[in-house]
């Protein structure tokens, strides 16, 4: 079974998929949209459990890339179609198939117009995204990398809100711009090191003053993809326009693709440059923790401030990324994980009252308890998950992050936990203000609870957020040996 090209299945299969919808989906406008809906939810149903075999057949333990697919791609500059995942971005792959249907089925009402065409993006998106976390290569890295732009830039353009438009240009052009820097990096290292394969450039020493310009380069790409402080502007504009599963797939994985980046090539590739620019890094992360925490603290838009509260929680991730320990870097992609579930599902439930009364302004609401008590449930712990309260995956990865920095530097571990303290305010805030209160509203009276449809879409959230609170140890077992591994080149490489 392992013989198949599992990566190459996994990858194009939602591109079949929108392939099929375009040319299958015919007839009536209802007809379209129904018959483009449904293929859209089998595909992504189905490349979900194609993904399966990765959670299934991985050797835990190997810091190796598994599943591994080469076939010589340009010959003239000798580059490879490459593809494998190792124990880190197969937990990524495995993330996105999993968000993709619960996207699918979250648009099923809110998306009216152009459903064949949203259905075509989104699944294109699948597919590059995909692409991404599996790509050996650095110029198929970088096709794939960049290509994301084009479907989520028409996602928000065409079915967001009122500044559709403007938000699609801001986060299109800042994306954009820091990836041309990366992109003249990718050639000077070709240049330098005669090759674009990734496994072979993590054993390639270069030199420490190229390492600093390269490390720039592809730290221009990275930090907006977080976004970190201060290129983060584009974010909460993008969430508040983007449809509610443009914003689920935002957050819940286009985020962690600086985070990816920063583990598969800067910090490896550019190991003397991440330990000269740590405290740089450190400082950036720590204004995103608190800054963007204290504006979140005082949006009156539910979307904008689970927008802060992502820019927020990747402050953590890149802290812990540069903390270069064990219980750091593990904690930063747990934290990766656990914030791809938990702000999608946070973003879901401010998709269900926008969905019936066409605001996210959070004084429009109070009292919803009394006619959305089901709703008010799932809220709850997705919010708590997004405290970090012990038990939910929230909790598992902050509590790493803060034990390596503690090992790195005491100061930025006692910085950091004053944002965990500013989440909660914010977020029990948000809670409070639209759950609880008076039910005085008729509007709000007449809302009625989760639909069959919603509960189908929460039901698998909810037990993933429990499980790696309560049971971590499947997830670990996937990223131990690589991280050991990355972290013992680091050592080495810097240790003169």
């Amino acid at each position: 079974m392992f013989d198949l090209p599992i990566l190459s299945i996994l990858t194009f299969l939602p591109l079949f998929g929108a392939a099929c919808i375009f040319f299958l989906a015919r007839g009536e406008r209802e007809d379209v949209a129904r018959t483009s809906r449904w293929m859209a939810l089998w595909t992504s149903g189905a490349v979900f459990l194609v993904s399966l075999l990765i959670w299934f057949g991985f050797e835990r333990g190997s810091s190796d890339f598994q599943f591994v697919e080469k076939v010589l791609w340009i010959p003239g500059l000798n580059i490879n179609y490459h593809m494998g995942v190792d124990g880190i971005s197969a937990l990524l792959v495995l993330l996105t198939t999993f968000l993709v249907p619960i996207c699918i089925l979250s648009s099923w009402e809110a998306v009216e117009r152009r459903v064949k065409e949203y259905m075509i993006a989104f699944l294109l998106l699948e597919t590059l995204m995909i692409g991404t976390f599996c790509a050996l290569d650095l110029v198929l890295f970088y096709v794939f990398f960049e290509a994301v732009l084009i479907p989520m830039f028409l996602i928000i353009g065409i079915w967001g809100g009122p500044r559709r438009v403007y938000s699609a240009f801001k986060f299109f052009l800042y994306t954009l711009l820091g990836s041309v820097l990366m992109l003249a990096a990718m050639i000077t290292i070709y240049n330098t090191a005669g090759t674009t394969d990734i496994p072979t450039l993590l054993t390639t020493a270069l030199g420490e003053d190229l390492q600093f310009w390269l490390w720039l380069a592809f730290f221009a790409s990275f930090a907006v993809k977080m976004p970190m402080w201060p290129v983060h502007t584009w974010l909460p504009d993008a969430h508040v326009e983007a449809p509610t599963a443009g914003s689920v797939i935002l957050a819940g994985v286009l985020l962690k693709m600086g985070g990816y980046g920063f583990l598969r090539f800067s910090i490896p590739m550019f190991p003397d440059a991440s330990l000269y620019f740590m405290p740089m890094v450190f400082g950036l992360s720590i204004i995103a923790v608190i800054y963007t925490s204290l504006v979140a603290l005082v949006q009156e838009d539910m979307k904008k401030m689970i927008a802060y509260s992502s820019v927020a929680h990747m402050g953590f991730v890149t802290a812990g990324l540069f903390t270069f320990n064990q219980q750091g870097f593990e904690g930063a992609i747990y934290q990766m994980l656990s914030h791809g579930i938990v702000s999608a599902a946070l973003f879901l439930c401010v998709g269900v009252v926008y969905d019936r009364l066409h605001t996210r302004v959070i004084a429009r609401y109070g009292g919803v308890v009394n006619v959305m008590p089901k709703y008010a449930f799932a809220f709850m712990i997705f919010m708590l998950a997004s405290v970090g309260l012990p038990g939910t995956a929230g909790f598992v990865g902050e509590f790493l992050i803060l034990l390596g920095a503690f090992k790195a530097n005491t100061w930025v571990a006692a910085l950091l936990a004053t944002g965990m303290v500013l989440g909660a305010a914010y977020m029990l805030l948000l809670y409070r203000r639209v759950v609880f209160g008076a039910l005085v509203k008729e509007d709000v009276k007449a809302m009625l609870d989760m639909s069959p449809r919603e509960i189908i879409i929460f039901a698998p959230l909810i037990i993933v957020v429990l499980w790696m609170g309560i049971y971590p140890i499947p997830f670990f077992d996937f990223m131990a040996a690589p991280v050991a591994e990355l972290l013992k080149n680091f050592h080495q490489a810097t240790a003169g």
